[in-house]
């Protein structure tokens, strides 16, 4: 679980998504993770910039399988709660929600000065800061800004966790 929570901690991305993620999703080469439209809530396709310090997670994982968070490689990771569990033992802290690592997150971007409408296409939130009018003839991805906020985020969290001598995974 710590791999998982670590993955879905340094990209944003949704507990399902991330727990679902196959290793063709993932470009290693261009550092990505395409989420088909079939997996994603607002059922378009996603396209996530995966940080060097996500992509040092993913190569810290086991390749049994098609999944890469799977305990046998043939199903995704499913067991949410137990893995909370041993995670609210090792932090010493019980009083927080799974979904928090996302609210953490986005306004952890905020404080790293990430614009809030590309936070929210990291996020593939379908509407957000751009909404109305603006939303329908807005139709950049923000693809080059939101490679440089994961970046950002990323080093970010490298640099917490290194100052707490803890390791990703």
């Amino acid at each position: 679980m710590p791999a998982l929570s670590s993955s879905w901690h340094l990209t944003g991305q949704r507990r399902e998504e991330v727990a679902q993620l196959t290793w063709d999703q993932v470009d290693v080469a261009n550092q990505t993770w395409t989420v088909p439209t079939s997996r994603t809530k607002n059922g378009r396709r996603h396209i996530v910039h995966l940080s060097k310090e996500a992509i040092a997670v993913l190569m810290r994982t086991p390749e049994p399988g098609r999944f890469v968070f799977s305990l046998t490689g043939t199903k995704p990771f499913q067991s949410f709660s137990a893995a909370k569990r041993e995670l609210d033992k090792l932090s010493s802290v019980s009083s927080w929600r799974l979904h928090d690592l996302r609210r953490t997150f986005v306004s952890g971007m905020a404080r790293l000065g990430v614009a809030p409408h590309v936070a929210d296409k990291v996020l593939n939130h379908q509407s957000g800061t751009i909404s109305g009018v603006a939303a329908v003839y807005q139709r950049h991805e923000f693809l080059t800004e939101r490679k440089d906020a994961l970046g950002r985020w990323g080093a970010h969290v490298g640099r917490l966790l290194q100052s707490r001598e803890i390791k990703v995974a």
